[in-house]
């Protein structure tokens, strides 16, 4: 290196892998986002063989009147079917999210009612559905609004930071925004070499000192 020169290293964008592309907020969303839609999907298709029980299951919470539960212990098992596709591919992250929070927070109202109640019925959300014994129903509610609690937090994450890797949003809409490093500008990754590229810029203090030795 010549005397009186300050080298000057410029990173290359396009050698940071795959996982440094997205915050971590954005890999956590993607987590949330298949954890919720594996749930939906597994449940809508258990149910969907078998919709009489979906309706026995829906009536055994002694919620709604009798046609209106009938409606929803059919219909349910669609939705959660949709809402299992729309999220495993990531399109309408947030719609889909929002209804999968409403539908959890609608389940644990309707558990803890259940519970409060002395109702003695299986949940009915992965099939089944109806009265069981007292003992065996006390004993699973608790464990049903937890992971109930789990699932709607995880559908909150994704209705607040919707945008996910891998997700047909990000294909259709946009890349999400690097929101771990808000304030940092990345260049176009096109205009750089695969090599690290240094820049020599001379330093006038010390060419100076050169000059006058």
């Amino acid at each position: 290196m010549l005397l009186g020169m300050t080298p000057t290293a410029t990173a290359n964008p396009s050698s940071r892998s795959i996982l440094g592309r997205y915050s971590a907020g954005e890999w956590f969303g993607l987590v949330a986002r298949v954890v919720v839609a594996v749930v939906w999907l597994v449940a809508s298709l258990l149910k969907l063989p078998y919709l009489e029980e979906s309706v026995l299951a829906v009536r055994g919470y002694q919620i709604l009147p009798y046609d209106l539960a009938v409606v929803v212990g059919y219909l349910l098992p669609i939705a959660e079917l949709i809402l299992g596709l729309l999220l495993i591919v990531g399109l309408f992250t947030r719609p889909a999210a929002v209804l999968s929070a409403l539908i959890m927070i609608a389940f644990i109202i309707g558990i803890a009612q259940a519970w409060a109640r002395g109702l003695a019925i299986d949940c009915g959300c992965f099939g089944g559905g109806g009265e069981i014994a007292l003992e065996e129903a006390q004993a699973k509610y608790p464990w049903d609004i937890a992971r109930d609690v789990g699932l709607l937090l995880l559908s909150a994450w994704l209705v607040w930071r919707p945008r996910t890797p891998f997700s047909l949003d990000e294909k259709l809409f946009g890349p999400a925004d690097f929101t771990d490093f808000p304030d940092t500008d990345f260049p176009d990754t096109d205009t750089f070499d695969s090599d690290v590229d240094i820049d020599v810029e001379p330093n006038p203090d010390t060419a100076k000192e050169d000059v006058t030795r």
